[in-house]
């Protein structure tokens, strides 16, 4: 098992910058790619970012790239998302997910592993 806990989320401005982090502890050599989704209430989960855990490969949904970096410290079994130039938009409860399997994917339900999210409000 692997387990993930967020942290960082809050209540900014619109154009601020907050840094997420997830901290990964247990089985984590199982583990081959670690990935923000995020969620309102009412939507489907939706992927941000992910990261290959040799950090040679990262994947950006549209509406952030350009502003969010993913990033691994596998010193630290922690995962963080770097968000610049936050819009009310990306208001949402981030979710830090594992996935066993090998690849990029954007699905859910690849991944295996989930935090129990945080909450990012963005005030225009």
């Amino acid at each position: 098992q692997v387990q993930l806990v967020e942290s960082g989320g809050g209540l900014v401005q619109a154009g601020d910058s907050l840094r997420l982090s997830c901290a990964a502890s247990g089985r984590t050599f199982s583990t081959y790619a670690m990935a923000w989704f995020r969620q309102a209430p009412g939507k489907e989960r939706e992927l941000v970012a992910v990261i290959t855990k040799t950090g040679g490969n990262t994947y950006y949904a549209n509406s952030v790239k350009g502003r969010f970096t993913i990033s691994i410290d596998n010193a630290k079994s922690t995962v963080y998302l770097q968000m610049n130039s936050l819009l009310p938009d990306d208001t949402d409860v981030y979710y830090c997910a594992a996935t066993r399997v090998v690849g990029i994917y954007s699905t859910s339900t690849t991944y295996d592993y989930w935090g129990q999210g945080t909450q990012v409000t963005v005030s225009s």
